[in-house]
């Protein structure tokens, strides 16, 4: 099988290296089957997507709404090289799945309104798929509604002019779209479970995704919730586009 592609932006290890796993985790991939690039160490090489079956893009720390002024170096490097490779994907078509910051860089690749209006403390939330989304492949075998863990700044405020909406939530209007055929953006991050969650609200944790008083809160709402179905979207885009 053609390997996928991790498109990685997390500086810290701890919380870089459980992302890699749980996309593994949920893709039921191997380090050999999953290439991981870390955009945030250096400049992206030239890829031959030929060479992949699809790629991913995990969360990231970074904002595309915020003023280019506020941006790092760093960031606007890697806005820069996402935007140039997802010219060739968006082209083609090409397998994409982006988890929470996927909404920023493909929703505003397209069109998106990207702003703070819809933004969620890290929490569990219901998600509610559309009619769309109930008939969507990427989504087959899970529930009209499910569970999932978010924490985002930024969210989707218009969608893409072409986009479809697959999925919703009370507080967050896009939870989900596609653009095309095989394009996919998650605002909630299909690839967290508890433990995972935990990770990233010890290292973000002064990084204003909630009040610091709060830490203790957080965690014990965190270790209370029941996420088990999310990855699935995972499971279900290695299944539909590994390739040799």
């Amino acid at each position: 099988m053609k390997p996928f592609l991790l498109l990685a932006t997390r500086a810290d290890d701890a919380a870089a290296d459980d992302e890699y796993n749980a996309f593994l985790r949920s893709g039921s991939l191997t380090p050999s089957s999953l290439v991981r690039m870390r955009m945030e160490s250096g400049p992206l090489p030239a890829l031959e997507l030929d060479k992949y079956s699809g790629v991913l893009v995990g969360g990231s720390p970074f904002n595309t709404s915020d003023p280019v002024c506020q941006k790092s170096p760093v960031q606007v490097r890697v806005e820069a090289e996402l935007a140039a490779l997802l010219d060739r994907i968006v082209a083609a078509d090409f397998p994409f799945l982006g988890a929470c910051y996927g909404v920023g860089t493909l929703g505003a690749h397209q069109g998106a309104v990207i702003g703070r209006r819809f933004g969620e403390p890290i929490s569990q939330v219901q998600v509610s798929l559309t009619e769309s989304g109930v008939r969507d492949p990427l989504l087959a075998g899970l529930p009209a509604q499910f569970q999932a863990f978010v924490g985002h700044k930024e969210a989707c405020t218009e969608l893409p002019p072409d986009a479809v909406l697959l999925a919703s939530s009370v507080t967050c209007p896009v939870q989900m779209f596609r653009i095309k055929s095989n394009l996919y953006a998650t605002q909630f991050h299909p690839e967290l479970d508890v433990a995972g969650l935990l990770t990233r609200i010890e290292v973000y944790r002064n990084a204003g995704y909630f009040p610091i008083d709060q830490l203790e809160q957080v965690r014990a709402r965190t270790r209370a919730a029941s996420v088990d179905r999310p990855g699935e979207i995972i499971a279900n885009f290695v299944r539909r586009y590994a390739r040799r």
